[in-house]
């Protein structure tokens, strides 16, 4: 299948190779470490992390050695990627509170075949909790939020790559390139908030031009992004690309209370 489904003068390529210079560093924290995680939806995982890059992990029937990365990004709180050798037009990404054992899981699937006018790629979000499901987590447990409608910020990439984010509702956002391949290059997309923590939120974006998804996790702590695009490049291949930007909040919209977005 072709990257173009869209009609952008852009490509995934353009840009992908310079989301990374701002990004928190990989941690080994976790290696030689397991985890136990059951999601609200159903499904559980057993991970066992043996390398930075590495994890053994079984989710019912499924098991299986694929790749992984782990970042710490606040507190005892940390960011983990897991790629499928057998099911690669999907990932599993973690976000887990070591203290207050709060875990929301995101599964990203680039769905094949005709999908119409709709982004290719689809997110499921499921809550969680680590260890043992009978004891209950502490601590705020994740959900949607509307926190970010009305917020305009920059992203930087890097020296090279910076976009400017406008959240309009609960169910798009605008990105529009500032500085990099993507200058003066704009765009309505799909996209989804969750909020994992004071000062935390998770935010993926589903792309209508390209094959292109995101995950992310914003501490307003640190004003610091980290995570990943998830995309099917110009050759037909499924890229999982490491990202992560400085965040610098420009302004808040605040809508009357009987003229709020959707």
């Amino acid at each position: 299948m072709p990257q173009k489904e869209g009609t952008t003068d852009y490509k995934y390529e353009d840009y992908a190779s310079e989301v990374a210079v701002n990004r928190l560093p990989q941690t080994e924290a976790l290696v030689n470490q397991t985890m136990k995680i059951t999601l609200d939806s159903g499904v559980s995982f057993e991970l066992e992390f043996v390398d930075r890059n590495q994890v053994i992990w079984q989710s019912g029937d499924e098991r299986g050695t694929d790749w992984c990365e782990m970042v710490e990004v606040a507190p005892q709180t940390y960011f983990v990627d897991m790629t499928f050798a057998h099911q690669p037009r999907q990932s599993q990404t973690f976000i887990v509170n070591l203290q207050t054992r709060q875990v929301l899981g995101i599964r990203t699937i680039m769905r094949e075949g005709d999908v119409g006018k709709e982004p290719r790629a689809v997110h499921e979000f499921s809550p969680g909790v680590l260890g043992d499901p009978a004891i209950p987590p502490t601590g705020r447990k994740p959900a949607p939020t509307r926190d970010l409608i009305g917020l305009r910020g920059l992203y930087d990439y890097g020296p090279e790559q910076i976009i400017e984010h406008i959240y309009l509702n609960s169910e798009r956002y605008v990105w529009h390139g500032i500085i990099g391949p993507l200058r003066g290059e704009s765009d309505v997309d799909m996209a989804s908030y969750y909020k994992f923590g004071d000062n935390q939120y998770i935010f993926a974006f589903r792309e209508f031009g390209l094959p292109v998804s995101t995950v992310f996790l914003y501490n307003w702590d640190q004003m610091r992004s980290t995570g990943k695009f998830f995309a099917i490049d110009d050759s037909g291949s499924i890229a999982n690309t490491p990202a992560g930007a400085f965040i610098t909040k420009l302004s808040m919209a605040f809508y009357p209370l009987d003229r709020q977005p959707i």
